[in-house]
């Protein structure tokens, strides 16, 4: 859906506005039929809906009315901004549609808040270069990334979930038959983003692709395996990381384990107390990451390098790193039984 298809000149008469809602339906990627009132400098005066339309039929039945007489023009509108929008208090407010404006009040894109979770600052780099070689003979032919989960790639899962909490940019690192990832997404227009391709001549472990990156726009920049199956509160795990001012922050997954026996507490030979058949729960790594883009300079340029050695050097020289637990499900496709 491009602007134009949701924008009507203000000297266009109401049995226009209607044909172009109807037209709407047949664009099919908004969830509530709305235009938006612009001017001759494109600047935007106010929003009509076939409510509206209805509402002046009852009073005027008058359907060569111009649209400037009966749009609202005390519409609810965010501006373009790099920062942290909160969409809480609009859907507090029951607001559907919210349109993002520039400083000329000229539409730059709309927000549906019944497909959008968040409005996060973040760029995101995914992982999907790996072999795949425990899920051989199915990664023979197709990059792991790429194996069907109900009709639909792992990695597009991922990325329509990103999507969804308002990431624009992608950055695809790839090697393994890389080519099938960038024929399958392109330059991402077809979602109504952006992605480029890095490309490994040799691999670079879960956290060296990021230092061939050398135009990040954004404050912080999520990083996450392609082969994860979850549904993650990334805005969660983003509002953690800020709110303790952390320098990184990890999506972490309970892992379970039960021990079949009693376990001795002890003092030297002496047992002071026992756990009969105990069960212990370790917050593990989910391979999700949230971290401040001046860490990447820390990352040697093109080499092997893994996210976890950056974690051990964040805390060996004082830094902040937390973790975030995922409240939800999440699954690590890393074998045949899980996938």
């Amino acid at each position: 859906m491009e602007i134009k298809d949701i924008t009507i000149y203000r000297d266009k008469s109401i049995l226009e506005a209607l044909k172009k809602l109807n037209d709407l339906l047949y664009v099919g990627q908004i969830s509530r039929l709305i235009l938006f009132v612009i001017d001759e400098n494109e600047s935007t005066i106010g929003t009509i809906t076939d409510g509206d339309i209805r509402r002046s039929l009852i009073k005027h039945a008058n359907l060569n009315l111009k649209v400037e007489e009966i749009c609202n023009k005390r519409f609810i509108h965010e501006y373009d901004r790099s920062d942290f929008v909160d969409l809480k208090d609009y859907r507090l407010r029951d607001i559907k549609i919210l349109p993002i404006l520039d400083k000329n009040k000229r539409l730059i894109r709309v927000i549906d808040l019944d497909k959008t979770k968040a409005l996060l600052p973040l760029e995101c780099m995914i992982m999907a270069g790996g072999r795949g070689k425990r899920l051989s003979p199915l990664t023979d032919t197709v990059p792991k990334p790429m194996l069907p989960l109900n009709g639909k790639p792992i990695i597009e899962h991922n990325i329509d979930r990103l999507i969804s909490y308002g990431i624009k940019k992608f950055y695809i690192s790839i090697k393994y038959l890389g080519e099938q990832i960038q024929e399958y997404f392109g330059d991402g227009s077809k979602k109504g983003v952006s992605i480029e391709y890095i490309w490994e001549d040799e691999p670079l472990g879960t956290a060296g692709a990021l230092s061939l990156v050398d135009n990040f726009k954004t404050e912080h920049v999520l990083l996450m395996n392609s082969d994860l199956f979850t549904n993650v509160d990334f805005e969660d795990l983003y509002l953690d990381l800020i709110n303790q001012n952390a320098d990184m922050a990890v999506a972490s997954t309970e892992y379970k384990v039960d021990v079949p026996y009693a376990v001795f507490e002890t003092d030297n030979h002496l047992v002071k107390n026992f756990k009969e058949k105990p069960s212990y729960v370790y917050h593990s790594n989910a391979g999700i990451y949230i971290l401040k883009r001046d860490l990447i300079k820390k990352i040697p340029r093109n080499r092997f390098f893994d996210i976890t050695d950056l974690m051990e050097n964040l805390v060996r020289e004082g830094g902040s790193l937390i973790h975030n637990p995922i409240v939800g499900f999440w699954i690590d496709i890393g074998r045949l039984k899980n996938l």
